[in-house]
């Protein structure tokens, strides 16, 4: 199904879905959003206190296991990595710093758009530019290496501690948290939750949808597919919105988001630009861990890292903006994923000194 139709497809649904999940309880233009929901679920199980953004959200964890029941069936499934892993937790981290800086991940930015929020247009434009300085490393000869076969079992390590955490949402024990005000105590039933992730993670991993990966292959091929379950979800999200009385056209005012634009295109290029060197977009880290990809699991890691650290410390961005240790952060990031992206000229540059050397 990694084809335009299936693609179509998974755009259509996963606005659809967005919009009923946002019907019923979860907060607004926040149906789905792989960052706010990795942040508040590791909010849920005590490791950041921010009491505003604490509930195990299951549709994170139904789209892993989405991926993973999937892929069995169809012989997909191979547990693979060792290739940079310190490197992707890394960026995983920062790309998570950039979405909480901007407030949402690359989904959230279509069902903000569809909503009528144009703070999520400075974003996108901020995570276009991102993906494009991401794409510019990889033609220039980036790469994080090729992953190898690993044991089998290794693969079913984050499934099988995705379903962990998931009973933990049934079984309620003392030690887990849940928002009683604010973003985290927003939410629709938990069936209807997990069953969204699961469809989500069925269709992502069929279709390979990404949303950086769609801006990749319009830079790099001039190929349109992926780009277009993107707008897809604009489209769904903007009818619905207007379907529901909720569309609000402008900057001011929007649920969940900030003004600050200079932040807003920063912190997703941070994002955008982590992904790209990562290969894809938070949505397609957590298909992939479903899949047995280790090194993607590492990425989640690094994103779940990234949300511990910036509610800890103060780094996220609120309604009321984004504060002064959240911005040297951003800025730290850019600098490190600069840094990491220049390998690929060192890297060429050694090779081509050494033929050089070798012809003399």
């Amino acid at each position: 199904m990694g084809n335009k139709s299936g693609i179509l497809l998974t755009g259509f649904v996963i606005g659809i879905v967005a919009l009923l999940l946002t019907k019923f309880g979860n907060p607004p233009n926040m149906g789905v959003c792989i960052a706010c929901f990795l942040r508040d679920t590791v909010g849920g199980l005590g490791l950041h206190k921010a009491k505003l953004v604490q509930y195990i959200r299951p549709e994170v964890l139904g789209i892993v296991l989405g991926a993973f029941g999937v892929s069995l069936g169809t012989k997909e499934f191979r547990a693979t990595g060792g290739s940079n892993r310190i490197i992707r937790f890394i960026l995983g981290f920062f790309m998570m710093i950039g979405m909480l800086i901007f407030l949402g991940c690359p989904l959230r930015v279509a069902l903000r758009l569809g909503a009528g929020d144009l703070n999520a247009l400075v974003g996108f434009i901020g995570l276009f530019a991102g993906v494009g300085a991401g794409t510019f490393s990889l033609k220039s000869g980036f790469s994080l290496g090729k992953a190898s076969a690993q044991p089998k079992w290794t693969g079913f390590i984050l499934p099988a501690l995705s379903l962990m955490v998931l009973a933990l949402l049934f079984i309620r024990p003392s030690f887990i948290y849940f928002s009683s005000t604010g973003p985290g105590s927003m939410h629709a039933p938990v069936l209807l939750s997990l069953a969204a992730g699961l469809i989500i993670g069925i269709l992502a991993q069929r279709s390979r949808f990404c949303m950086a990966g769609g801006i990749r292959d319009l830079i790099l091929f001039r190929n349109t597919n992926l780009i277009l379950g993107f707008l897809v979800i604009i489209l769904v999200t903007l009818a619905g919105s207007f379907a529901m009385g909720n569309f609000k056209l402008g900057f001011a005012a929007q649920p969940i988001a900030h003004t600050e634009a200079l932040w807003n295109f920063l912190g997703l290029g941070l994002a955008g630009w982590s992904a790209a060197l990562l290969g894809g977009c938070p949505l397609r880290q957590l298909v992939l861990t479903g899949q047995g990809n280790m090194d993607s699991a590492i990425t989640v890691l690094g994103l779940a890292t990234g949300a511990v650290i910036a509610h800890n410390f103060a780094l996220a961005a609120s309604a009321k903006g984004v504060p002064e240790y959240g911005k040297y952060a951003v800025i730290i990031g850019l600098i490190i994923v600069l840094a990491v992206s220049l390998t690929a000229y060192f890297k060429t540059a050694t090779v081509e000194g050494r033929e050089s050397h070798a012809s003399n």
